[in-house]
């Protein structure tokens, strides 16, 4: 996923169809000169609305499509004849994005499986012909109704991936080295802070057949929840994961300290990522001896499941994929 196309947040101005005006006609035949009244119903002005795709992985092809119209209905027509319905604008999104009202930050729509469609903004409803309004004590009845306008409104569409597993880490932690070698993802990787600049994804594959997706989160700093680095704009990826990794390096000055930062600035970001299944690799251990790795196990809450691997030297990459699988497949409570 390069870069570049990865674009999770747009804002576009949405305009729905107005709807058709109600005819107002009379029939009128050779031999019926004074018939009754027989307008049409005028049609449905088209909705805009959002259908999943989960082949999509980005709002890319929105980022430069800042109007959306939808057509009008069509007026009615002598006979009882309806106007047409207003042709429906269909917006292809990927699973997890979330429709918003700019102004007030209100969810509007959300949309997290495959071919789910949710009416955005409603067309305009088709006013009604003459034909309705014709009662005993008025049998030439000339009103009809205009049509509904249509709406037009300022709308955010945002992306939140959805992943089973989270990665959770400051830069340069050894999330990205651990998505290649686990996956065929192939994100940037280079020895220096914030060479993610954008989350990626992958696929781990798992025992007999199954497996899991995984995404590599930009890295988070201290202070991320308040806006600074990339935090804010990358945190609310971590919002759909089902469990949520974090990744500290065993030559980290204080790997408890690390965990702890990292744990309070999703606090501050969302206190419910808390009730988040948390899961601690160790990553990096083959340049640390075993006595800081013993070291750092000592330090550690008891309750929370702490996997040491090396994805450079493939090491204890099997047991964290036991480990995930199990807290993907059961509920068990959340550390603290």
């Amino acid at each position: 996923m390069a870069s570049s196309n990865f674009i999770d947040y747009v804002k576009i101005n949405c305009r729905s169809g107005a709807g058709g005006a109600g005819s107002s006609h009379f029939r009128r035949e050779k031999h019926v000169p004074k018939g009754g009244p027989d307008g049409g119903d005028g049609g449905r002005g088209g909705h805009i609305i959002l259908r999943g795709n989960a082949q999509m992985w980005t709002l890319l092809h929105l980022k430069y499509r800042k109007h959306v119209k939808a057509d009008s209905g069509g007026n009615g027509d002598g006979g009882r004849r309806s106007g047409a319905q207003g042709e429906d604008v269909i917006l292809d999104v990927p699973l997890g994005t979330i429709a918003r009202n700019p102004d007030t930050g209100e969810q509007l729509q959300e949309i997290t499986t495959d071919g789910q469609e949710a009416i955005l903004l409603p067309g305009g409803r088709g006013g009604l012909g003459n034909d309705h309004f014709k009662s005993p004590t008025l049998q030439a009845p000339e009103h009809a109704q205009p049509g509904e306008p249509g709406r037009e409104e300022w709308v955010i569409l945002e992306l939140k991936l959805l992943a089973d597993v989270g990665l959770v880490g400051f830069p340069n932690a050894g999330k990205s080295t651990l998505l290649s070698v686990v996956s065929a993802a192939r994100p940037e990787i280079a020895d220096y802070p914030f060479t993610t600049l954008v989350p990626n994804l992958g696929v781990v594959a798992y025992r007999d057949y199954k497996s899991f997706v995984m995404a590599d989160i930009p890295g988070i700093i201290e202070g991320a929840s308040q806006g600074k680095g990339l935090g804010l704009r990358f945190l609310r990826h971590i919002e759909r994961n089902s469990v949520l990794l974090f990744v500290i390096p065993a030559d980290s000055p204080d790997v408890k300290q690390e965990y702890n930062t990292l744990l309070n600035e999703l606090r501050e970001y969302n206190p419910e990522l808390m009730d988040k299944d948390r899961l601690l690799a160790i990553s990096k251990i083959d340049t640390v001896d075993e006595a800081d790795l013993a070291r750092i196990k000592g330090e550690l809450p008891e309750k929370l499941p702490v996997t040491f691997i090396s994805a450079v030297s493939q090491k204890g990459l099997s047991e964290l994929k036991d480990q995930i699988w199990q807290h993907l497949t059961q509920t068990p409570a959340a550390v603290v």
